[in-house]
């Protein structure tokens, strides 16, 4: 995926059958603000689509090299909204700050971008009950010169800065450790941050291990992933967890995305989904739920 980044924050596309083609649908998107209109299962079916943001993050809602959006968060709901009867899925690349509020006023229904579910972000949206859970890394110069393990060690070494995306879980994570504001270089893709690195402009990347083990894929370069690890705030371990998101007035459908995503659980069929990109049954949120991560 070379052009992961690229099309930049707002790149459009559109989701079908199969596969997930390129079209140009700016000015459709842009006069579709529906903020007071609840989006129902209903809805969707008549209107024929679903739209979506992603954040152009490999693996979880990306631009592959044949510029069709994929990753394990938009195909499993294009695989969900089929089973609902939607069968098609327009996509939109958003930068991450702009997740959330575009979802709020209505400019898409739904988020598909792996986003981590957090008691702060429970406040604004529904997520969908959790698809996966993982560990945190950095990416860091092969042999980890500055013994980077965890966001504590950033916080107690000033010459380490550290490169995450514009309000993401980690810039959290980051300042919930202690890290100073002037160490954090926060970006709006995984791309700028491993430039950013790669130009010596930080010593290390925080994201996902799944995350940066794409990257390292895509990239390569004289670096290495840490060993995953649990993040701690305030004192006190996290567990990172993602989920799709949708509005709260929509409740209904997100009833009905849950019913299929407990038979995806139950039948097999989310792993099968998940497993190209990268997620193993070690990633699987087992009996995890929405309602234990929004408590914190």
């Amino acid at each position: 995926m070379t052009n992961n980044g690229s099309l930049g924050r707002r790149g459009l596309f559109r989701a079908g059958g199969i596969g997930l083609a390129a079209v140009a649908l700016a000015p459709a998107l842009a006069s579709c603000s529906r903020t007071e209109e609840t989006v129902t299962l209903e809805s969707l079916r008549e209107q024929g689509f679903i739209r979506v943001a992603i954040n152009n993050e490999a693996p979880f809602g990306y631009i592959g090299d044949d510029g069709e959006v994929t990753g394990s968060s938009p195909e499993l709901l294009r695989a969900i909204f089929s089973e609902l009867g939607v069968g098609e899925v327009r996509a939109e690349s958003v930068a991450w700050d702009g997740l959330v509020p575009g979802l709020k006023a209505g400019r898409y229904d739904a988020v598909a971008a792996g986003m981590y579910v957090t008691p702060e972000r429970c406040a604004e949206v529904a997520f969908a009950e959790p698809d996966y859970r993982i560990l945190q890394a950095f990416l860091v110069p092969a042999g980890n010169p500055d013994g980077l393990a965890t966001f504590e060690d950033i916080a107690s070494n000033p010459d380490v800065k550290v490169a995450v995306l514009n309000a993401s879980v980690e810039q959290g994570y980051a300042e919930g450790a202690g890290v100073p504001a002037d160490q954090i270089e926060t970006v709006d893709n995984q791309v700028t941050a491993y430039e950013l690195l790669e130009n010596g402009r930080v010593q290390a990347v925080g994201l996902s291990t799944i995350s940066l083990n794409r990257l390292m894929e895509q990239h390569g370069g004289d670096f290495e992933v840490t060993e995953g690890f649990t993040p701690v705030v305030d004192g006190e371990e996290v567990t990172p967890a993602g989920a799709l998101a949708f509005r709260p007035a929509d409740t209904e459908l997100l009833a009905e995305v849950n019913r299929v995503l407990a038979e995806f659980k139950e039948n097999g069929q989310l792993l099968q989904t998940m497993e190209p990109f990268g997620f193993t049954e070690a990633e699987l949120p087992g009996d995890l739920t929405t309602e234990q991560l929004c408590q914190g």
